[in-house]
């Protein structure tokens, strides 16, 4: 008998088994795929580590969960500065004065401010991602950035789309390039399964293990489970299913030493079916005299697709709290991660919303 049965070897499932089997707890982790890491998953072809799943660049601000995970795994400092291609031409992103400066010839931060100024499709309510970034930077900008990668990246319209979604991307009046605020940054040295590795170290894994095949069964194993995956599967679709961004990767090896020079440039043109070509090596920085990249393509979503990103517009919202509310009168389960919790996490976010659920835990029996 365990004390909890983990479903799913992803992020969450893994830190909050950690934390639990370092209280004395006995844990079992179950993962559907043939692997741990879910999609933090690298695989390691020739000394070069292969984002399996998308890039995937560990940032925060919270000092105290950049001290966790260098427990697990040793980070370089590595930086993400994305390039942009459009009709040929490269651009510097995220926007900031560089990009400003191949654009409009501005160099200074008050002649990029009175440019923005200038362009800006004036909106003091914007209702969606266009009007909003519209709102900001102009249509130009909007064009050569945000339209055809949008598009393309969630397959909807963005005047479809929530303004939160485009929030996330800097606009700068500096030459700062990179595309995080955080102070913390970086790629574990030797990839991310091997972090995973370290983090699951003890604990029992059975990989290749359906939760959902013999769902009476896993229940039984322990006093409590911890669930992961998709929320409206867990419930078997009872309000309805919900909707997710997926993905299909095109992965090659090329016998060059370098391929793009860069970790990341998105292809931002809507004719162009990928939205990002990834260069694995650059990453940590590797000197081998071949490379490995992986184009990105979105997929229309299916039932039975992987899901990425949740797609938090206003139906699939009113979907999720049906399926939120009776997860609450749960005694038995405890629910956690992006796909259980519907909600798009950056890593670090995953990780600290593992630790605070051990801490309500460990306060819930101590009182």
């Amino acid at each position: 008998m365990y004390d909890y049965l983990i479903v799913g070897a992803g992020m969450y499932g893994a830190t909050f088994a950690r934390e639990m089997t370092d209280k004395g707890k006995k844990c079992l982790v179950i993962d559907r795929r043939s692997h741990i890491a879910g999609n933090c998953y690298t695989e390691n072809k020739e000394g070069i580590n292969i984002h399996k799943y998308g890039a995937h660049i560990f940032h925060t601000d919270d000092e105290n969960i950049w001290n966790y995970v260098q427990r697990f795994a040793e980070f370089n400092n590595f930086k993400n500065s994305p390039r942009v291609r459009y009709k040929d031409k490269i651009y510097s992103f995220p926007i900031n004065l560089f990009t400003l400066y191949q654009i409009y010839g501005v160099q200074t931060p008050e002649e990029a401010r009175q440019k923005l100024e200038e362009v800006r499709v004036k909106n003091d309510n914007p209702q969606n991602l266009e009007e909003w970034i519209l709102s900001q930077v102009g249509e130009e900008i909007y064009d050569i950035f945000i339209k055809g990668y949008t598009t393309k990246q969630w397959m909807k319209d963005p005047k479809e789309l929530p303004s939160f979604i485009i929030k996330r991307l800097p606009i700068r009046l500096n030459f700062n390039d990179n595309y995080f605020f955080d102070r913390f940054q970086g790629i574990p040295i030797g990839g991310y399964t091997k972090l995973f590795e370290n983090l699951l170290s003890g604990i029992e894994v059975q990989l290749d293990t359906d939760y959902f095949a013999d769902r009476d069964y896993f229940d039984g194993l322990a006093d409590k489970v911890v669930f992961t995956g998709r929320i409206d599967e867990f419930y078997n679709y009872r309000f309805g299913e919900l909707e997710y961004r997926t993905l299909r990767f095109e992965h090659s090896y090329h016998a060059i030493e370098d391929y793009q020079g860069n970790a990341v440039v998105n292809y931002t043109e809507l004719d162009i079916p990928y939205t990002r070509i990834i260069e694995h090596k650059h990453f940590e920085f590797g000197k081998q005299p071949y490379t490995y990249v992986t184009k990105e393509y979105p997929e229309v979503w299916q039932k039975d697709s992987i899901p990425y990103y949740p797609i938090n517009d206003d139906t699939n919202t009113k979907i999720f709290n049906q399926y939120k509310t009776l997860s609450k009168e749960e005694t038995k389960y405890i629910f956690g991660g992006r796909l259980a919790d519907y909600r798009y996490y950056d890593m670090h976010q995953v990780i600290g919303s593992a630790l605070a659920k051990v801490r309500r835990i460990e306060e819930t029996i101590s009182a």
